[in-house]
Parts: structure tokens; sequence; C-alpha cells
């Protein structure tokens, strides 16, 4: 690849924890490829700030979930789509990386597509229209040079949708195997007693909100049922608080952990997990930990994806085994009652748990954990696209 002398300028625009994650690894990667170095600005948290980005506002701007949160702040987000635009337009990068984040980076990638075509743009992460809105994938195609996808049935879903071109460069999951399965003596602890369970509440305050309650209930429930447990928390550090005060009730109680060394130690020693759907689920799957998938929503929100959704699971797990092992229970079928025993029958020797530890022997042929580094394949994939665009042709 022929460049400049000058570092390669790469505008980056991340818009909550995962994307800072996947921000942080890329600039990383892109600062080793580049004959020159990269220099980055846009928007990130504190993963990306270590790397030296300064980010324009801070990400929680755009960090928004669920449908009457995005629209109180609406005038917000717009008032930063135009800023973001404006700084882009101004000063136009050698490329433009939109990571996840849909509802503001699709106002960005359309509007700068109309003013500075040039600008080469990749998106990060696939939104997920194999799930609903199917018809986002051509939307995407105008304004997305390439799409970065994170699982490996994506390409083949948006090359049939009409979405833009799409390499699967791996989930970021890859890179951390090693941290959240068990050696001989970790592996002995997860089947040994009291079993330790990991409470999932989410990592989102509304999430958190909805789910603590049945939680709670969920797991003194459980403890009737199995025995004592050793229960922890992994807890986004930002949301500890907010977490010990919704589990201050709760009969039975976790120990909540916040650094990343704990939760690792947590997942390479736990029996079984309570989660909340989401991310998760495949890192749980990965880790070969059996698992119980719950989910609220409001009820604006419920009734929406009651007619949008089209995927028969919202287990990314259950996705990307082409199967349904893990069991779910989604807004009124997720009670006492309907959770409690299943998380009982993969906390204890039972088929449920069996089945599932078998289904998740095979993710690592599926997801080809053997290759390079995603966020290395993501890199390449990023610079080719820069060089195919000043060559006037697409990246396949």
């Amino acid at each position: 690849m022929t460049e400049t002398a000058r570092p390669l300028d790469v505008f980056i625009i991340a818009g909550e924890e995962s994307g800072d994650q996947l921000g942080a690894h890329l600039m990383d990667a892109l600062s080793g490829l580049a004959s020159a170095g990269a220099r980055f600005r846009g928007v990130g948290g504190p993963r990306m700030a270590d790397r030296g980005l300064v980010s324009r506002f801070p990400m929680s701007d755009i960090a928004l979930f669920g449908i009457t949160s995005i629209i109180a702040h609406i005038p917000t987000i717009l008032r930063r789509v135009r800023e973001t635009v404006a700084a882009l337009k101004e000063n136009p990068p050698d490329v433009l990386v939109l990571i996840d984040c849909p509802g503001f980076n699709r106002r960005v990638g359309r509007a700068i597509r109309k003013i500075r075509p040039d600008i080469p743009t990749i998106f990060y992460v696939s939104p997920t229209v194999w799930a609903w809105r199917p018809r986002r994938a051509a939307e995407m195609r105008p304004y997305v040079d390439h799409l970065l996808a994170l699982l490996p049935f994506e390409p083949a879903i948006h090359a049939r949708l009409g979405g833009p071109p799409t390499t699967y460069v791996g989930h970021p999951i890859s890179e951390r195997i090693a941290d959240i399965r068990p050696n001989a003596a970790e592996q002995a602890r997860r089947d040994g007693a009291p079993p330790r369970v990991l409470v999932l509440p989410g990592s989102r305050r509304l999430e958190i909100q909805r789910l603590a309650p049945l939680f709670g209930a969920t797991l003194a429930k459980v403890r009737d049922m199995v025995g004592p447990m050793d229960l922890v928390l992994p807890a986004v550090p930002h949301l500890r608080g907010q977490i010990e005060q919704a589990i201050a009730d709760w009969p039975v109680k976790p120990r909540v952990v916040d650094t990343e060394a704990e939760k690792f130690e947590a997942f390479r020693t736990a029996r079984a997990a309570l989660a909340c759907s989401g991310t998760v689920t495949l890192e749980l799957a990965v880790a070969g930990i059996p698992q119980v998938v719950a989910y609220r929503t409001g009820w604006l929100e419920a009734q929406i994806a009651r007619r949008l959704i089209t995927a028969e699971t919202a287990v990314l797990a259950n996705l990307v085994l082409g199967k349904t092992v893990v069991p779910e229970f989604l807004q009124e079928y997720g009670s006492v009652e309907t959770i409690a025993p299943a998380l009982a029958a993969v906390i204890t020797d039972t088929p449920q748990r069996r089945a599932q530890l078998e289904a998740f022997a095979t993710l690592d042929g599926i997801m080809a954990f053997d290759g390079e580094d995603p966020s290395l394949r993501a890199a390449k994939v990023v610079l080719e696209t820069i060089e195919a665009r000043r060559a006037g042709r697409a990246v396949a």
C-alpha cells in the first residue's frame, strides 16, 4: 500500500462501552499496520482516550438505550450529529470509522456522504438486520463502503438483503478466550460446592432497573431448590452504586465485583449463569458456562418489538449455534415460576446442562477462533478500503 509520510488520519466514533473496547483495539492495530502510524480524532470512551483520542463530546451523549430515552434526548443527538458532520466537512480524514451505535452513526454516515462522498466510510458491527428491520441492510449500502461483521453468518445475510460489502472479521471474545476459560484447578472449582453462579442483570441502567427484582426473587427460589450458592455479580464500574442499591433487599445477595480481573476469575470458575440477553450470552457460551436468559423492556418497546422482530431467538449464543439450546424468558414469560426451574436444571447435572455444554464445544469451529485477532483483521480491511477508494474500486 502506498502512503504519504504523514500518519493516517482516522476519524472514529464509538457510542457505548462495547464500542469503546472495539475502537481501542482497532486503534492499536491501525497504529501498528499503517506505515507512518495513525492519529485519531472523533468520539469515544476511556479506553480510546488511553490511546490518545480526545473525544469531541462525552460518549454518554449518544449512548442511549430504549425508545423513550432516545426520544427524550433527540435535541442533543441532532446537535451532536451536526457538530460531527461539520468537523468532518471542515477537516476531512483519510477514513471514517463508525462503530455500532446505529441511531447516531447512521445519521452521520448519510449526511457526510452527501457532502464529502470522497471520504471512505467503514461501519464496524452490523445492525441486527437478521432480527428486525431487514431493510436497514440495503439502506446502508449508499453510504457504507465496507461493513465489518462480528458474527459468522452476517456476510451472507447482507449479501442476500442487498447490504454493503461485508467481511466477517471475528468477535472480540476470541481475544480473551484464555481469560474466561478455566485451567484444571479452576475447572475443579466449577465442579465444586457450593456452585458458583454468575448474576448478570445487564450493563445499562434501565436493564438493571427492570431485571433486578425478578433476578433477586428467582435466585431466592433457586436456593430453596438446590441449596447454598456462591453468587457473583460482575458490574460495570460506573454502575456499581446503582447495582448495590438494586440488590439491597435481595434475600440472597451476590458478591459484586467491578474489575476485569475479578470478572474473568468469576467466568473461569462459574458453574452456571442467570443473564440478561445480549453479547454476554455468547461470552458465557464460549467460556463453557450453561445459562438461562431473561429480558424485559418497557411497554412501548415491547409492542414495537412484537411487530418488528423476525428472529426466532433473542439469545446471541443460540443465533450463532443455529439452534435453541439456551432457554430464554422474555417479557411476561419471565417469572420466578418459569426461570427458577430452568436455572436449577443447568446448575445440577441434568440433560439440559449437558446439551448446552455439548453445543458450546462447537463454537470454536463456527467462529474460526484459530485465526488472526479480529482487530487486526478489521484494521487490514480498513486500510484495503482506503486504498481501493483511492484507486476507484471497491473492496469485495
